[in-house]
C-alpha cells in the first residue's frame, strides 16, 4: 500500500503543484513519455516555477518534486549555476566541466 503524504500548500502554489506532481509521475513509468506531452509539461511547469520563484514555501515543494526541482535547477542555471546544490558539489561540477572543456580545446 502506497504512503500517503500530506503537504500545506498556499492556494497560489496549487496549479505548480499539480504540475509538479504530473511530471513526477511521468518521470516515474516505466517507459518513455509522448516527446510533445512531456515537453508541454516542462514548459507549463517553468512558467509557474518562474512566477513563484521567490515563494516562501517554493524550497519546500521542490524537495519534495525532485523532477520540479530539476527543471528548476535548469531554468535558473543560466545566471546562478547549481542554486539548490551543495556549494562543494556546485564547484566541483564547474572545476570539472572547465577541465573537461580544456582537454577538448586541446584535442
Amino acid at each position: 500500500m502506497p504512503s500517503v503524504i500530506k503537504l500545506a500548500v498556499p492556494a497560489e502554489l496549487l496549479s505548480l503543484v499539480r504540475l509538479a506532481q504530473l511530471l513526477q509521475a511521468l518521470e516515474g513509468q516505466g517507459h518513455a513519455a509522448d516527446p510533445h506531452q512531456y515537453q508541454l509539461l516542462v514548459q507549463k511547469l517553468g512558467a509557474e516555477l518562474h512566477e513563484h520563484q521567490g515563494h516562501e514555501a517554493l524550497r519546500g515543494l521542490l524537495d519534495h518534486f525532485p523532477a520540479a526541482a530539476e527543471v528548476y535547477e535548469n531554468l535558473q542555471y543560466g545566471h546562478a549555476g547549481l542554486v539548490r546544490a551543495p556549494l562543494e558539489m556546485s564547484l566541483n561540477s564547474e572545476l570539472v566541466t572547465r577541465s573537461l572543456l580544456e582537454r577538448l580545446r586541446r584535442g
